[in-house]
């Protein structure tokens, strides 16, 4: 009778298992495309932060049917190239991971890089950035000038830095410094320092760092040196 017993118990523990699992990979698929849609909008959100835009998500009866709209509007060209400054064809710059792009030698690498025509009619050139911060990824968007100098705008964002230390880098005060700062010096690319203890306000190629966020702040600096570099081929054939 035992026996019987813990068989039944074993069969009815797998069967509700097996239940369980089922149910819960209906449950993933089925909420894939919405999953999918929420990482596309906050994408695109990114990219209109880092040049000003978006600013009435908050309020949008809609987030996503707003976002597609500035989006639209707004980047006039997408495109993706790879180290030499080359355009590559075929692939589609919004699939590009550059946690997978990073991995591969640098010439095999593909640089997205989203073009924004704002209303004044200035042309903006908007690159992604991927780095490290003390807890986990940060990441985010910088955009320049047609001179491929000076930036217009940045839009960082982070998944676990500590509140009000390293998680201010996706404060919008802290942002706001990139703007007007140069990545090269008399044509050498020196990107931009997050200085802890304070940037002087004459230097055209730093930020104050975070408060308390050493190793975020050195890892933004870090993550924007990186990825910026792989561009200057492409910013040289793109002024000439």
């Amino acid at each position: 009778m035992k026996k019987q017993s813990n068989l039944y118990i074993f069969m009815y523990s797998s069967v509700m298992v097996i239940i369980v699992a089922a149910l819960l990979s209906l449950a993933s698929t089925a909420l894939r495309p919405f999953q999918e849609k929420n990482v596309e909008t906050e994408k695109r959100l990114d990219i209109l932060r880092s040049v000003g835009r978006a600013s009435d998500v908050a309020s949008a009866s809609n987030k996503h049917d707003y976002v597609g709209n500035e989006f639209n509007q707004v980047v006039v060209e997408q495109l993706v190239v790879n180290r030499k400054g080359n355009r590559v064809e075929g692939v589609d710059p919004f699939t590009v991971d550059l946690k997978v792009e990073f991995a591969k030698p640098e010439a095999e690498q593909n640089l997205p890089v989203y073009v924004a025509k704002l209303n004044d009619g200035s042309t903006k050139y908007i690159l992604p950035l991927l780095g490290r911060g003390l807890w986990g990824p940060i990441w985010g968007y910088i955009s320049l000038n047609d001179d491929f100098n000076t930036v217009y705008g940045a839009s960082f964002a982070h998944k676990s830095e500590t509140p009000g230390l390293g998680a201010e880098i996706a404060n919008a005060d802290f942002q706001q410094q990139f703007k007007g700062k140069q990545i090269f010096r008399d044509s050498k690319f020196v990107s931009i320092s997050v200085v802890k203890g304070g940037a002087s306000s004459s230097d055209p190629h730093s930020v104050d760092a975070v408060s308390g966020g050493t190793i975020t702040s050195q890892g933004l600096e870090d993550m924007i040196k990186d990825c910026l570099m792989g561009y200057q081929e492409f910013f040289k054939k793109s002024k000439n």
